[in-house]
């Protein structure tokens, strides 16, 4: 690789540590190159990107300013994988993906901002998705008032039904 192409490696790598505050490490040693494909298909369909770097050119891209933890992931083969948005969908993907085809190992990465070891990745592949706990939250606020609105509706349903029945005598009579 020469000089300019390394620069501008550096550069588009820079700017994606930048963009984006997620992102894993991970050892594809002993990956095929047909599971290589298929794992950058699913990457992409789910909007995240996956790339194989060489490691002196990323820890040139992201500069002085990482965690002394992550310094030490980048050792042997090693690609990224970037979240922009859902971090925890990228993780479960490359959890499923690794448990189906026994090929990738997560060296750590950055979490929202945040160093992950490579013992906490599996913690944070189980996490439910945010959406998943703002349905939940929605529907525990939700319960009580429901069952309020039912507490209050039940004396207006059996007056409902007492005048009914009234109305029903009082017809029956005449």
């Amino acid at each position: 690789m020469r000089r300019e192409e390394k620069e501008k490696l550096v550069k588009e790598l820079t700017g994606s540590f930048e963009k984006m505050n997620t992102f894993y490490l991970v050892d594809f040693k002993g990956m095929p190159v047909y599971q290589s494909v298929e794992l950058r298909k699913l990457m992409k369909e789910n909007s995240f990107s996956f790339r194989i770097v060489k490691n002196r050119l990323a820890l040139r891209a992201l500069k002085e300013d990482i965690p002394e933890g992550l310094r030490e992931c980048f050792q042997g083969p090693t690609a990224i994988a970037f979240a922009p948005q859902d971090p925890l969908g990228l993780a479960r993907l490359i959890k499923n993906f690794s448990a189906q085809n026994n090929v990738l190992t997560v060296k750590g990465g950055i979490v929202e901002g945040k160093f992950l070891a490579p013992e906490k990745f599996n913690e944070i592949a189980s996490l439910t998705s945010k959406e998943d706990l703002l349905r939940r939250i929605a529907y525990l606020m939700a319960s009580p008032l429901i069952k309020l609105l039912r507490t209050w509706q039940a004396p207006l349903l059996s007056l409902g039904r007492v005048l009914s029945q009234l109305n029903t005598k009082k017809s029956s009579r005449r």
